[in-house]
């Protein structure tokens, strides 16, 4: 058992998929700053607003899921070559179109909506509701934001 009583294989587990969450957290958020920075067009006041909720937020996640990691007894990745050769959110560059930027945005979030659940179910395994709160939470959010940004494109 961890320091929190979580049986020690079952953590190690789950800190691998919570830095894979953490590289994809990461990578998204470059984007939708590179979004907020290059946005352009008759929408960019709304967009530009929007894209800094998202990346603020996003943030905040990451510290999250880092500490997650430590709070296990990992730890948490922090180099982007690592986020780049683990995050199934790819890099987007010189994107100032906001409705390719909002179509990548929902791309994103179905990514990680997948590695969420997949992070729920070993957490309901490990008996840790420590995670299982996080990634609900997280779920319940971007279930949301998917509904709305969608909306967004009609």
């Amino acid at each position: 058992m961890n320091a929190i009583g979580i049986n020690q294989k079952k953590a190690t587990k789950l800190n691998k998929k919570l830095n894979q969450l953490l590289a994809n957290y990461q990578v998204f958020y470059m984007n939708t700053r590179g979004y907020h920075w290059n946005i352009r067009g008759p929408q960019f006041f709304e967009l530009h607003l929007k894209f800094e909720e998202l990346y603020n937020d996003l943030l905040i996640k990451v510290d999250e899921v880092a500490e997650r990691v430590l709070t296990l007894g990992g730890q948490p990745a922090h180099a982007y070559s690592t986020y780049l050769k683990v995050s199934q959110i790819k890099e987007k560059q010189n994107i100032s179109d906001g409705k390719t930027a909002i179509k990548d945005i929902l791309k994103s979030l179905k990514s990680l909506l997948k590695l969420q659940r997949d992070i729920l179910s070993l957490a309901a395994d490990a008996e840790d509701e420590g995670t299982n709160a996080l990634m609900s939470d997280y779920i319940r959010e971007q279930e949301k934001l998917v509904w709305m940004y969608s909306a967004f494109l009609g």
